[in-house]
């Protein structure tokens, strides 16, 4: 959620750290703030809301030129979004400024004990507590890693720490437990960030920490250990994408831009898995073929738009391999006391890596000595470091908070994976996977097409955008395609908006419908258990208790053209593979609805991009 920066080095501390909050902006925040070591003196500066609002501040109140400063863009967990709540955060004699991620669970029990022995806390945050146990520590432990390594042994629960000191100008700390910290590698100087998108503009070779570990960093030289001093492996990767890539290139909102790019996300989660004949090598897959094999049962965790790739996924992985396979709420799974063991699979889907529910959920499958498989965005990512084999998915940043390209790419992963269990298993003939990869890589082609077509959906989204109430149906794999379309308008939009399975309607949605509410239509395409024809009788009887239908369906179904108001043309696919295209349409509809509604695209209301508290 909050975006982080550090830098140490000969540019301008401000210029470099600004830049790196602004191009966190999609992780979602209410306030920002920035601290700069100089002179033997911290100069800070926050504001409440958008970084306009603290740029105002920096301008009617300048902050000298620095080479070392940290930042920070907050959600509020602790405290409400104000000013005196916003980061950084310092102790009662301005010595150290601290910046902070996650949740300190047990920062009541250190605040009454600081509050105690006198110090005076002004904010509410869970934050201000770290400022003030440094300023303790500092004065008998000089050095600013080794203050911060003894007051991480003393925190509870999940959070990253950057740190800067007057004393020390030339040094940031930083320490990460349970949530995400990166080192970025510079000539001369180096940086920290919550994501490589925090200075990517300068560097894009990086350092992944690993967990309870602390890293400092100055101008020639970064340090990591563990929380007690001794030193620590770390993992250097190199950023396959420039800055570029997380600008918007022209675009109004950069969901348009990655909505864009989603044939190219398609193709490039694609690329380089497959031979001609069908033969499949997946990077990172380091679970031996054997291991795979004695797998008899698959569970898929996942939270929000990545739960319902997950459920795609399970009609493909059921199908294709025969092996059962269950969707879980990532948030739910650990609370209820699963059966797993060796034999199960748990496949993790994360967009980000660092999804706090789901990386406890990996941890507990993992104790119960379940394998776990992610699929995720973001090489060096905690989930993946955590699992025993992953799929990335080669989407590139997806800096929009609601997910368009992050989730077409999760979706081909997780076919990917369930034709590399096929070829593992033996339940899928080498042509015939083949034969399936040779149509997903034709799906790119219909992806640009309905892109190409889009102007006939944002007409329609501005003729409803007076519309409160929206439904979507769907059968098979078109169920979670309605899902997702319902939480697209919802997280866009902030209307209502539901999605249903379309045979469950006459077990009760079906009171929702009242004359001119507008119903999207996931129609199956024709041949498959007799999904397209019952699936139009149910477009039949909405339509005559009045709702307004809008009908997608694949092209020459001409059995729909009676019941739909507005009629959607998709490319034609193979069953499974149909939500790939289906979504396309209703990412587009959401997108527009809500431009016409004049909010923000890229961050919704309430809404961060990671979430990386439970």
């Amino acid at each position: 959620m909050c975006g982080i920066v550090g830098y140490v080095g000969q540019r301008s501390a401000l210029d470099v750290v600004m830049g790196g909050l602004r191009r966190l902006e999609y992780r979602g925040y209410d306030s920002g703030g920035v601290a700069l070591v100089g002179d033997g003196t911290i100069f800070s500066a926050k504001k409440a809301g958008k970084l306009l609002n603290l740029d105002a501040e920096l301008a009617a109140r300048p902050l000298p030129v620095t080479h070392t400063g940290i930042g920070h863009t907050r959600w509020a967990t602790h405290g409400a979004p104000n000013d005196v709540n916003a980061h950084p955060h310092l102790d009662e004699t301005r010595r150290v400024a601290v910046v902070h991620n996650g949740i300190i669970e047990n920062f009541a029990v250190l605040r009454a004990e600081l509050e105690a022995a006198g110090h005076e806390l002004v904010s509410e945050t869970d934050t201000e507590v770290v400022a003030h146990l440094l300023h303790d520590v500092l004065a008998g432990t000089p050095d600013l890693s080794d203050a911060v390594r003894a007051v991480c042994q003393r925190l509870e629960g999940a959070f990253t720490l950057v740190i800067c000191d007057a004393d020390q100008p030339d040094v940031v700390v930083g320490a990460r437990r349970n949530s995400p910290l990166v080192v970025g590698r510079g000539d001369g100087e180096n940086f920290l960030g919550s994501d490589v998108a925090a200075f990517i503009e300068y560097t894009r070779d990086a350092v992944e920490l690993g967990q309870d570990q602390v890293v400092t960093i100055t101008p020639d030289e970064i340090v990591v250990t563990d929380f007690f001093g001794a030193p620590a492996e770390t993992k250097e990767y190199h950023v396959d994408w420039d800055v570029s890539a997380a600008e918007k290139g022209g675009y109004e909102w950069f969901m348009l831009k990655e909505m864009d790019e989603q044939p190219q996300a398609v193709a490039d989660t694609l690329l380089g898995r497959h031979s001609q004949t069908g033969q499949l090598q997946l990077d990172e897959m380091r679970l031996s073929d054997d291991e795979l094999r004695e797998v008899d049962r698959i569970v898929i965790i996942a939270c929000g738009t990545a739960s319902y790739a997950g459920l795609v996924a399970k009609y493909a992985i059921e199908h294709w391999t025969r092996i059962p396979c269950e969707v879980e709420l990532a948030s739910e799974f650990r609370y209820r006391d699963p059966i797993l063991d060796k034999s199960t699979l748990v496949v993790a889907i994360s967009q980000s890596g660092e999804t706090m529910d789901t990386l406890m959920a990996i941890r507990y499958a993992r104790q119960q000595k379940a394998r776990v498989l992610s699929i995720c965005n973001t090489n060096g990512s905690t989930i993946p470091r955590e699992s025993d084999a992953v799929i990335y998915t080669h989407a590139g940043p997806e800096v929009a908070v609601a997910s368009t390209k992050g989730f077409l790419s999760q979706v081909v992963a997780c076919y990917l994976l369930a034709l590399y269990l096929a070829q593992v298993k033996g339940t899928k003939y080498g042509d015939e996977i083949a034969s399936i990869l040779a149509e997903i890589d034709r799906v790119p082609a219909g992806i640009q097409r309905l892109l190409d077509e889009g102007d006939q959906v944002r007409k329609l989204a501005a003729d409803l955008s007076g519309s409160r109430s929206i439904l979507f149906l769907g059968r098979h794999v078109g169920y979670p395609v309605a899902l997702e379309g319902a939480l697209k308008l919802k997280e866009l939009a902030y209307i209502h908006a539901e999605g249903f399975a379309a045979g469950e309607l006459k077990h009760g949605p079906i009171a929702l419908v009242e004359d001119g509410l507008p119903v999207f239509v996931v129609v199956p395409p024709k041949g498959r258990d007799q999904l397209q024809e019952k699936t139009i009788s149910s477009i039949q009887e909405i339509r005559a208790r009045g709702a307004r239908t809008i009908v997608l369906a694949e092209d020459g179904d001409d059995d729909v053209v009676p019941y739909a108001d507005h009629l959607i043309r998709l490319p034609k696919v193979p069953t499974l593979l149909q939500p790939l295209v289906a979504t396309v349409p209703l990412q587009i509809f959401a997108t527009e609805f809500a431009d016409q509604l004049g909010h923000d695209v890229d961050q919704p209301r309430n809404l961060a991009k990671s979430v990386t508290v439970e």
